[in-house]
């Protein structure tokens, strides 16, 4: 796919950002714009940058907090971004006294890799501090290389003014960390064969591109860079099935299908119409629509894995993905994304080039009248996710296996919202720290399958890795009806004792959902169902709220447990309290009917 382009590179590679300039950001941005983007810069102005010290790197190998640092790491790299949008805008040079503190900050860190990436192998052991002689690319890492890059590239002039040796200091650091390394060792996100990879590869490889053809970097840097980034990508997208969908879920889709499209994006202009028949490509055109289909309402998205179920996003990098892979579908879902959201500047984004993005897209965006796209089923084979909607459920179940990246332990859950709202819900996932990425992830509780809507078999729940998996699963779409199937039984492990699980979910159109679980096997099963509304159990019947009800047939008395949410990533999605729901099955079937 891109490695067939390397044949068709031309001579010379041509810069990137012939768009991006001073004089283009402040003609495209619109009056409220300006004011908002250089009272930002004027409030961070009076604000100290953060200091970081050696134990707050070292921080996460002595006990797994990540917060902590990040918090100091990323507040340089937003304050940064608010001063340079700021003077771009202003060119008073009020300004650049704190950029150039900003900048040199930032040169001085001893490594831009965080701390719980600071190693060179796959799931290695983590170096407490980093070493500035052999530096480790990681997503911020080369984000931040980016991002300097850009700072150059908007205000060479004007810091080359005050020393070209800072100008110089700036190259050179984004050289000896970016692109001497990408060039000179192999990171396992550049790919290799066919282990799979994930986001990494994508955010990166776009990163590093803008890194160095944001830079006067001389013509055999730009083919060597070029022609890896093309490998890379390759890599990438052979994990991908031709229906598009990211197994990361739609966080991810923002870091894995939307930095492909940046790096194409770099592609195009270093060499033009090398990428076009990309552009083109049905498989691409599905990534890029991945985001759309898994849309709710406002910033409610169906989520799995270590998916939020609200994600919020201004549209801007969806919108122009669209533009160039012609689905109007798209750019009207992102259009009315943009129109609907309180943070169309991108104001806590860490990637400088997106928010300039959204500075020169803003008049294309307010100009664009095309009404939201209508919501339909679909089904993405390659993941083995079903959504079916009608004028009240929006409902998604999904197969595949317990080895995806990002993984939970999910196979066969499903999640419904009523008019919208959450009804039977994905918990996701608690904010990160050494143990999501360690042997131990699953002894977190957001990552089992007792906490997802899924039968527990004599206490045993699913197990991790790829051969726990779905099996016969199949959905039929009718106008009547949405019926989907599999068989979950793969998914648990032996000592499960369950030969066969086969879960059936219905949506009946414009009336109700029917689920039911019936199984062959030695223990007696107990199903979860999460929820947000609180449940009460009345006889046969489960009623949360005003949302609506669950109707049992074949269970015993259901239990109710009220589950305190204090952790931050989770409250972005949930109230203080959800719910878990434990029905015990009389027999071997269970069904639901929810309305």
């Amino acid at each position: 796919m891109f490695v067939e382009m390397m044949r068709l590179l031309p001579d010379r590679l041509a810069d990137f950002g012939a768009d991006i300039t001073t004089q283009k950001i402040r003609s495209s941005v619109s009056d409220d714009a300006r004011a908002e983007l250089v009272e930002a810069a004027e409030r961070v102005l009076g604000e100290p940058w953060s200091v970081i010290l050696a134990s707050d790197y070292r921080e996460y190998t002595v006990n797994g907090n990540r917060v902590r640092f990040e918090e100091l790491y990323f507040s340089r790299r937003l304050k940064l971004n608010a001063l340079v949008l700021g003077e771009t805008i202003e060119g008073q040079g009020r300004f650049l006294g704190a950029i150039i503190d900003g900048l040199w900050l930032i040169c001085e860190e001893s490594g831009w890799q965080l701390p719980a990436h600071n190693s060179h192998v796959r799931g290695g052991a983590r170096a407490p501090f980093p070493d500035p002689q052999n530096p480790v690319i990681d997503l911020f890492s080369a984000e931040t290389g980016a991002n300097l890059a850009l700072c150059l590239h908007l205000l060479r002039t004007e810091l080359e003014s005050v020393s070209p040796d800072l100008v110089q200091r700036i190259s050179a650091e984004i050289n000896q960390r970016i692109i001497q390394p990408y060039l000179s060792r192999h990171f396992w996100w550049m790919g290799n064969g066919d282990e799979r990879m994930n986001n990494w590869t994508a955010w990166i490889t776009q990163n590093v591109l803008l890194s160095t053809f944001l830079l006067p970097t001389d013509q055999p840097t730009r083919r060597l860079v070029f022609e890896q980034a093309l490998k890379s990508l390759d890599a990438f997208q052979k994990d991908y099935a031709e229906d598009g969908a990211c197994e990361e879920g739609v966080l991810y889709y923002g870091h894995a299908a939307l930095c492909m499209f940046g790096a194409m994006t770099v592609f195009d202009e270093a060499a033009p119409g090398v990428v076009a028949p990309l552009w083109a490509a049905r498989k691409v055109r599905n990534m890029a629509e991945f985001i759309q289909h898994m849309h709710i309402d406002d910033d409610r998205f169906f989520n799995f894995a270590d998916a939020p179920a609200r994600v919020e996003t201004c549209g801007v990098r969806e919108f122009l993905f669209g533009k160039v892979v012609s689905s109007q579908p798209l750019q009207a879902f992102a259009a009315d994304r943009w129109r609907n959201s309180a943070r169309r500047l991108m104001q806590n984004e860490w990637n400088l080039w997106y928010r300039a993005q959204a500075i020169l897209t803003e008049q294309e965006l307010s100009a664009f009248n095309a009404p939201r796209p209508e919501k339909f089923d679909t089904l993405y084979p390659g993941i083995e996710l079903a959504i079916a909607r009608d004028e009240t459920f929006d409902l998604a179940v999904k197969g595949g296996n317990n080895g995806e990246s990002h993984n939970h332990n999910d196979v066969g859950s499903f999640t419904l919202y009523k008019h919208g709202r959450p009804f039977i819900i994905d918990v996701g996932v608690e904010t990160y720290t050494a143990k999501t990425f360690s042997p131990q992830r699953y002894d977190i509780w957001t990552m089992q399958s007792a906490y997802h809507n899924l039968p527990t078999f004599g206490g045993v729940t699913q197990s991790n890795g790829q051969h726990f998996a779905a099996r016969n699963f199949s959905a039929d779409f009718s106008e009547e009806r949405a019926e989907i199937s599999l068989d979950i039984a793969g998914a648990y492990p032996t000592e499960a004792c369950v030969q066969r699980c086969r879960r059936t979910v219905q949506l009946v159109r414009n009336s109700h959902i029917d689920i039911t679980d019936d199984y062959d096997g030695e223990h007696e099963a107990v199903l979860s169902l999460m929820t947000v509304e609180m449940p009460v159990v009345d006889g046969n019947l489960v009623v949360l709220g005003d949302l609506g009800s669950v109707a049992l047939e074949g269970a015993g008395m259901p239990v109710v447990e009220p589950i305190r949410i204090d952790d931050p990533r989770l409250r972005q999605s949930w109230p203080d309290t959800i719910y878990r729901i434990l029905i015990p099955l009389k027999g071997k079937r269970l069904r639901l009917v929810i309305r």
